[in-house]
C-alpha cells in the first residue's frame, strides 16, 4: 500500500471537519432582536422587529400544559426570558440557554419548599427522539439542522417569550 500524499492533503480538512462536532454556521442578515415561542402552536419565531427572520415547528417538556414551576416537572416555562448562554458541546447537538429559573421562578418555588429547576434550552434532536412528541425535560428541541441556524443567528441576551 502506498501513501499519496495529494489525497491524504486533500482529505484532511474533511475529516478535520467530521471531527470537529456539530457545524456552527455563519450569519450577516437582519439582528433578530426577540424570540418568540407559542407553545400551543408549536412554533418558534426569531424576529426583527415585528417582522419574522425564520419560523421553527419544535417538540416541548413531556407535561408540556402550564408554566414550569418545579425540577423534574417536565414543563416548559412560560414568560419572559434572555439568551443567557450557548453550549456548542450539547449533548443536544447545539444548543442555546434560556434564563429560567428567573427570580420569580425561584421565589415561588421556594415558598412551596422546592427547586423551580434550571437548564433550559434552545437545542437539537437526538436521532432516537427524531418524530417523538414532547419528549424533552422542559426544553424547546429542533432538529439539529434548525438550531444550527438559530445558534448563528441569535446574539446572547436577545428576549425569550413563551407563550401559552
Amino acid at each position: 500500500m502506498t501513501f499519496d500524499r495529494r489525497k491524504f492533503l486533500l482529505a484532511a480538512p474533511a475529516l478535520i471537519a467530521a471531527c470537529a462536532g456539530p457545524r456552527t454556521l455563519s450569519y450577516d442578515g437582519p439582528k433578530v432582536t426577540s424570540i418568540m415561542a407559542f407553545k400551543g402552536q408549536r412554533k418558534l419565531y426569531l424576529l426583527h422587529g415585528n417582522k419574522a427572520l425564520k419560523t421553527y415547528p419544535f417538540e416541548l417538556g413531556f407535561a408540556p400544559v402550564g408554566h414550569k414551576q418545579f425540577e423534574g416537572d417536565g414543563k416548559t416555562p412560560e414568560g419572559t426570558y434572555i439568551i443567557d448562554r450557548r453550549n456548542p458541546q450539547s449533548e443536544y447537538h447545539l444548543s442555546v440557554g434560556i434564563s429560567y429559573p428567573n427570580a420569580q421562578d425561584r421565589a415561588f418555588a421556594a415558598a412551596q419548599g422546592r427547586s423551580p429547576g434550571g437548564d433550559i434550552f434552545i437545542h437539537g434532536t437526538p436521532e432516537e427522539v427524531l418524530g417523538k412528541k414532547d419528549w424533552t425535560a422542559g426544553c424547546i428541541a429542533v432538529t439539529n439542522t434548525e438550531v444550527e441556524e438559530i445558534y448563528a443567528m441569535v446574539g446572547d441576551y436577545t428576549p425569550v417569550f413563551v407563550k401559552a
